[in-house]
């Protein structure tokens, strides 16, 4: 009989301590799963056109909720970090930027690009609904 040898998972998460390219891969890859099932949402908006005004007017009603606009807020922010992590990577598969320092830099780079362009749509969208 063969006694069972208790071996620690590698890398164990109470040791592994995370770094910007890990925890921004991760990020790159559930941005384009929440970008996949925002395609589902402007599918069901768009069927929701497509079979009369009512059935538009709730649609329309759950993006304009509270909920709604938060979801589609980060649906604008995962759209902009994945194209722009998306060109990070274009220029890692020419042999740009893979040293540390420029890792580190482009990850925060790409995060805060992402950011202010989430929150320039998002002002121009209500700058000019305020002016309808």
């Amino acid at each position: 009989l063969m006694a069972t040898v208790k071996r620690p998972l590698s890398p164990h998460l109470q040791i592994y301590r995370p770094q910007i390219t890990s925890i921004l891969s991760i990020l790159h890859r559930l941005t384009g799963v929440a970008l996949a099932g925002g395609a589902f949402l402007l599918a069901y908006w768009l069927t929701a056109a497509a079979y009369g005004p009512e059935a538009f007017q709730r649609a329309n009603a759950l993006f304009v909720s509270a909920f709604g606009r938060l979801v589609l807020f980060g649906m604008t922010f995962a759209f902009f970090y994945h194209f722009a992590n998306g060109i990070r990577h274009l220029a890692w598969d020419v042999g740009r930027g893979l040293d540390l320092k420029t890792l580190r830099l482009s990850g925060v780079l790409v995060v805060l690009v992402s950011l202010a362009l989430t929150v320039a749509l998002w002002a121009a969208a209500y700058a000019q609904a305020g002016k309808l």
